[in-house]
């Protein structure tokens, strides 16, 4: 049982590749992600990247999303963007499939900071409960998400109330995961 919300990620992220290593009898490989680097880029062959995560020696800072918003961010979504380099993680959960959302480098980083940013202006706008997305699922806009006010995992509509809380917390929600290759 992990410790902590990036003990708990660090071991899905170990467990999709494992997984991936005994199918594919390779590292995982993308496409998408071939033009841009990172450091998890491991090899570059046939129009494709080969990567593994790399965990960050410091957690990464929110500190612009945090003012640009008068908000703290709660701990859990600082681990679970700010801890490692990854691509995005499909996952099963309970039967239902999501792609846990990752930070391939730096700029990505940025650009996932700005879409953090818009999404809490925009709940603050619908005067909605503030929530960071840390999943997104096979229906446009239904997302899974970490409640800042009380770092419960819920299934959310974007844009609306429509809210369900699928685990008390990151850590529990993150351990029932099933990675999906």
């Amino acid at each position: 049982m992990a410790q902590s919300a990036t003990e708990a990620l660090f071991d899905v992220t170990k467990r999709y590749v494992e997984k991936h290593k005994m199918i594919h009898d390779s590292l995982p490989a993308s496409e998408d992600l071939a033009d841009m680097q990172s450091e998890c880029v491991q090899e570059t062959a046939d129009d494709q990247v080969l990567w593994s995560p790399v965990q960050r020696q410091r957690v990464a800072s929110f500190d612009n999303v945090e003012k640009g918003i008068e908000l703290e961010i709660h701990d859990d979504i600082k681990a679970f963007y700010g801890s490692q380099y990854s691509a995005d993680i499909p996952v099963m959960w309970r039967g239902g499939s999501a792609t846990l959302l990752q930070v391939w480098n730096d700029d990505d980083f940025v650009r996932l900071q700005e879409n953090i940013l818009g999404h809490l202006v925009t709940q603050r706008r619908l005067k909605l409960k503030p929530t960071v997305f840390i999943a997104t699922t096979n229906k446009d806009m239904e997302v899974i998400s970490i409640c800042n006010l009380t770092g419960n995992v819920i299934w959310e509509t974007l844009g609306s109330k429509e809210r369900q809380v699928l685990a008390v917390d990151l850590v529990t929600f993150l351990e029932e995961l099933e990675p999906e290759v």
